[in-house]
C-alpha cells in the first residue's frame, strides 16, 4: 500500500505540477492579450482630422475660388474705370491739340505785329477758346499787356482757360 501511495505521489506530483503550470500559462496568456485601449485624446484628435481632411481640403478650395472670382469682379471694375479715364484723358487731349492748332500760323503772327489795345479790342469779340490759344502762343510781355487791355471779365475768362490748360499739361509731365 505504501508503493501504490507512493506511486501516486509520483504519478500525482507531475501531473499536478503540470496542471499548476498550464493554469497559470493562461492566465498569464489572459494578460498578455491586447486590451482595447482607450483613445488618448491626441489619437482621438488625429483620427477626427484624418476622416475631414479631403472634405476640409474641398472647402478651402471652394473658399479660395470664391475669393478668386470676387478679385477678379473687383479687376473687371477697375479695369473699366481705367478704359473711361483713358477715353476721358483722349477726348482732352484731341481738344487741346484741336485747341492749339487754331492759333497756328498766320493768326499768331498778325497779333504779334498789333498794338496791345488794338489786339485786346479784337480778342474780346472772339471765341475765347481761340483767344487764350492766340495769347498762349504770344511772348508773356506782350500776352500781359494785351490782357491788361482787355475787359476784365474776358480777362479772367481767358486766364482761367490758359490757366487749366496749363494744369493739365503738368499734371501730365510731372517734374
Amino acid at each position: 500500500m505504501m508503493n501504490i501511495s507512493r506511486t501516486l505521489r509520483m504519478i500525482a506530483a507531475p501531473v499536478l505540477m503540470l496542471s499548476i503550470g498550464t493554469i497559470s500559462g493562461a492566465l498569464a496568456q489572459e494578460d498578455q492579450k491586447p486590451k482595447p485601449a482607450a483613445r488618448t485624446a491626441r489619437e482621438e484628435i488625429k483620427a477626427f482630422c484624418a476622416n475631414i481632411a479631403d472634405s476640409a481640403r474641398d472647402q478651402r478650395y471652394l473658399l479660395q475660388k470664391e475669393e478668386l472670382v470676387k478679385l477678379q469682379g473687383q479687376v473687371d471694375e477697375r479695369i473699366v474705370q481705367l478704359e473711361k479715364k483713358k477715353s476721358e484723358y483722349e477726348t482732352w487731349l484731341r481738344q487741346r491739340n484741336e485747341f492749339l492748332k487754331m492759333a497756328e500760323g498766320g493768326l499768331v503772327d498778325i497779333y504779334k505785329g498789333m498794338k496791345p489795345d488794338a489786339a485786346a479790342g479784337q480778342l474780346n469779340l472772339i471765341n475765347a477758346n481761340l483767344a487764350s490759344a492766340i495769347i498762349m502762343k504770344l511772348a508773356p510781355r506782350q500776352s500781359s499787356l494785351i490782357l491788361a487791355e482787355m475787359e476784365p471779365e474776358k480777362a479772367a475768362a481767358l486766364t482761367e482757360i490758359i490757366s487749366a490748360a496749363g494744369s493739365r499739361i503738368a499734371q501730365r509731365n510731372p517734374s
